[in-house]
């Protein structure tokens, strides 16, 4: 089997012939074990890429692909993993910040303005001590914790090298993105959101859509290292 990056480097992704279809995607990588929470750590790899899935959408005839992301500290697959499903740290958590977003939006809640700011840094929290209801705050994490746990699952594909997986991850989010059978349901909580990417795209995610999909070289690389 060829290195990954030898592959990336001599593919040639734009040629229609080359490229993988968004349904072999989805076939493959329902077929590898599947995470649901409580999720154990030890199943899953140091390093790599993580599938989301979410109940109730489909595509392909199998589990639809919401979400492709990955890490760039080392051995950090993990504890990624478990910022989106336990940390109740929105900033630390675009994930978690957007489905905040959406269940606020859809209620006509005004606390949006303030789930938007960044409270990462403790200068930000001092100068927005007094301007943010923390207690409200904490409530809408629990929330967004609750509909995490009870409404996502996942597989993990193994991939150590870091420029690897960051290359593949854009090429995996690329070729699902551009996938015109890959919608959401109608009753799919990210058309609530107020950012048009992720309501057009039907991925938890604006980052990294609708740029080079992946090429067979490629994937025969990496397709069998869940």
């Amino acid at each position: 089997m060829p290195a990954i990056n030898k592959a990336l480097e001599t593919s040639n992704p734009m040629t229609s012939s080359n490229l993988v279809s968004c349904e072999q995607l989805h076939e493959t990588f329902n077929q590898l074990p599947l995470h649901r929470f409580p999720f154990d750590s030890e199943a899953i790899p140091p390093n790599g890429i993580y599938i989301l899935f979410q109940k109730g959408e489909e595509a392909h005839g199998t589990n639809r692909i919401v979400r492709i992301g990955t890490h760039t500290g080392e051995n950090q697959l993990r504890p990624r993993l478990k910022q989106h499903f336990l940390s109740r740290r929105k900033d630390r958590s675009i994930f978690r910040k957007n489905i905040g977003r959406c269940l606020l939006n859809k209620a006509q809640d005004p606390f949006l303005e303030a789930w938007n700011l960044d409270l990462t840094s403790r200068e930000n929290r001092e100068a927005y001590t007094g301007k943010v209801d923390f207690r409200k705050q904490e409530e809408i994490e629990r929330q967004v914790e609750e509909f995490i746990q009870g409404q996502f699952f996942f597989a993990a594909l193994q991939i150590p090298e870091k420029t690897d997986r960051i290359e593949i991850e854009s090429r995996l989010i690329s070729t699902v993105s551009l996938c015109e059978k890959c919608r959401p349901s109608k009753s799919w909580m990210g058309l609530n959101s107020p950012k048009k990417k992720i309501r057009e795209s039907g991925l938890w995610q604006e980052q990294e859509l609708y740029k080079t999909p992946i090429s067979n070289q490629e994937w025969d690389s990496i397709h069998d290292l869940g």
